[in-house]
């Protein structure tokens, strides 16, 4: 399989090409990832792995949606053991999904579930290592007794899946990688990139290829910046290193601000090409996640170039790393400016801000910072060579290309940079509008996609959403990407897991309960982490964590420093509120 640089696939979509990977034998249920099969769904039972019947249930819920991989946790060798009641009974209701046991911090219950399972999930931040947060220094002869300590601790399963002819995730984590790798590579894509890649050399040692990679991380940002990091660094291995891999958005949330985030991470890299399977994680229940990804694939074709092929300039942005596009600052109005260090802006057209002005208080944040029409703005063709008015204070893609937005936009500011032009760049999540309004999920998907991914490499300085009809809905849209990229905060951020076995309280309710207190603290980060899996390490950058410890019992964070234990549950959010008071982000709610 001849793979495509990286260059070119980010102008002109081709589908990287992977072997392929059975998951259960594929004349009996079982499903094949990469090759030239379609796109994987996958979720997760939120479930206890010894509740056998909320187990079987939970899985045929999900099957009768579409899923065709289920993922349960096996965090004890008891709840490993308790897989093969669970299989057998799906088994004699004629549900042949494959199912996939998710294993954290213990090998023997790994070497358990395989028995059962067509398909292992290991982290290798945790699978072998012990995370405690030490700085120190490795010289390379500690380093390498690591790795012979590590191999020695995975080799047995490396041999009981090519044995038993199991497939395998090795699946790392940002922000739950091991000390070792931290000390070395920092907590980078680079680092959790490397993390897997000493996992799939042991793998390769033993001449085990089954298995597929997955980077995933909360902030969709770091995600697709270790995707394509991992795709860049295999192809550099050898043409035989073309393993699929699984995208996903980690603790994306709930509601729109969960599906919007996993539409910026996985829409993005499944326009890049990238992605063999995928599990949006929503803080819901998990049927509610296959419609996502349903979407999510299906609107793949219309916003990836598939087009005549042209000879792409260089890449205006670092596809590994991300950057901001140096620009000069420009008007939008009397009072407000964007490009050089200004925030991002959200423009919108002369008709929908008279439509949401009358709606907006003075002192709300979600408001029009600009005008279209109002604009200084040239909209030029980026397929060619163009010429700029000398009273153009901004530019932006003109409507009517044959290029999906993604695209157009990327080709337009490889052209500005060929000219040395620093204008500020307009976002639209569109260059024509649709025939018919499209329905408002999915125009919240394509806007977040569109949009995200181009926020991500580092173009933009202000956006326009066209695909949502409803004027205030687009506008709320407009904001909500921005948040949800890191671009700027209007809102409190919530950091959320979307529950399974090991969850620790009931993560729908918490949420919930927390929103109901938190939810007006603007540029407050707050993670809510079922178990310790999810927490400390996985909640990235959250000022504040709420993380299950003991059955009724709440640690709670600041930053990834605990700083309060076994709290119980009833009195765990007033202490998070009291958390956050002490630490001078606490705000009195305004009357409604």
């Amino acid at each position: 399989m001849s793979a495509t640089p990286l260059q070119d696939v980010l102008y002109h979509y081709h589908q990287r090409r992977t072997r392929e990977v059975t998951v259960g034998d594929p004349a009996r249920g079982g499903v094949v990832i990469g090759g030239d099969h379609p796109i994987v769904k996958q979720s997760m039972l939120t479930c206890d792995t010894m509740d056998t019947d909320a187990c079987v249930q939970q899985t045929l819920d999900l099957v009768a949606v579409g899923c065709q991989i289920v993922r349960i946790t096996a965090p004890t060798v008891k709840d490993a053991a308790n897989l093969e009641t669970i299989v057998a009974e799906l088994r004699r209701r004629d549900c042949l999904v494959p199912i996939v046991a998710d294993i954290h911090f213990k090998p023997d219950a790994a070497m358990e579930a395989v028995k059962w399972v067509e398909k292992i999930r290991v982290n290798p931040g945790n699978y072998a290592d012990k995370k405690r947060f030490a700085t120190r220094e490795y010289t390379d002869e500690d380093y390498q007794t690591e790795l012979d300590r590590v191999e020695e601790a995975f080799t047995p399963l490396v041999l009981e899946c090519r044995r038993l002819g199991r497939a395998m995730r090795i699946g790392t984590n940002h922000g739950s990688l091991s000390d070792r790798i931290m000390n070395r590579y920092g907590d980078t894509p680079m680092g959790m990139v490397e993390s897997a890649l000493e996992f799939a050399r042991i793998c390769r040692k033993h001449d085990y290829h089954n298995f597929a990679f997955s980077m995933k991380s909360s902030n969709p940002k770091v995600m697709i910046a270790c995707y394509r990091l991992l795709v860049s660094r295999l192809e550099e291995q050898g043409s035989d290193w073309n393993y699929p891999v699984h995208l996903g958005v980690t603790e994306a949330g709930e509601g729109e601000d969960g599906r919007i985030k996993s539409a910026i991470g996985i829409g993005a890299l499944l326009c890049d090409g990238i992605g063999d399977t995928i599990r949006v994680s929503l803080t819901e229940d998990s049927p509610h996640e296959i419609p996502v990804c349903e979407d999510l694939i299906a609107q793949t074709p219309e916003l990836a170039n598939q087009g005549p092929v042209f000879s792409p300039p260089p890449l205006p942005f670092d596809p590994f790393a991300y950057g901001r596009r140096a620009t000069n600052e420009a008007p939008l109005g009397p009072q407000l400016a964007c490009g050089g260090e200004q925030t991002i802006r959200v423009i919108t057209t002369r008709a929908a801000s008279d439509a949401v002005l009358p709606r907006i208080r003075p002192k709300d944040d979600v408001r029009p910072e600009g005008v279209l029409e109002e604009l200084a703005l040239a909209a030029v063709d980026p397929r060619g060579a163009f010429a700029l008015p000398e009273t153009a204070r901004i530019v932006t893609a003109c409507d009517g290309l044959d290029l999906p937005a993604i695209t157009a936009f990327r080709l337009l500011a490889a052209r500005l940079k060929e000219q040395g032009s620093r204008l500020p760049i307009l976002l639209k999540d569109c260059l024509s509008q649709p025939a018919s309004p499209l329905p408002s999920r999915l125009a919240m998907l394509r806007s977040s996609t569109v949009i995200g991914s181009l926020l991500s490499d580092g173009i933009g300085d202000a956006i326009l959403v066209r695909l949502e009809a409803d004027p205030w809905k687009a506008l709320r849209l407009g904001y909500t990407i921005l948040q949800a990229v890191g671009s700027r905060s209007f809102k409190t951020d919530y950091v959320a897991c979307p529950s399974c076995g090991r969850t620790l309280f009931n993560l729908q309710t918490i949420t919930a309960r927390i929103k109901s207190r938190t939810d007006h603290l603007k540029g407050v980060k707050i993670a809510i982490m079922g178990c310790i899996v999810n927490g400390p390490g996985e909640m990235a950058d959250a000022d504040f964590g709420y993380v299950g410890g003991a059955p009724g019992k709440v640690n709670l964070y600041v930053g990834k420093t605990p700083v309060k234990f076994n709290i119980p549950e009833a009195e765990a959010v007033d202490r998070l509120v009291d958390l956050i008071r002490e630490h001078g982000k606490w705000v009195e709610p305004e009357a409604q």
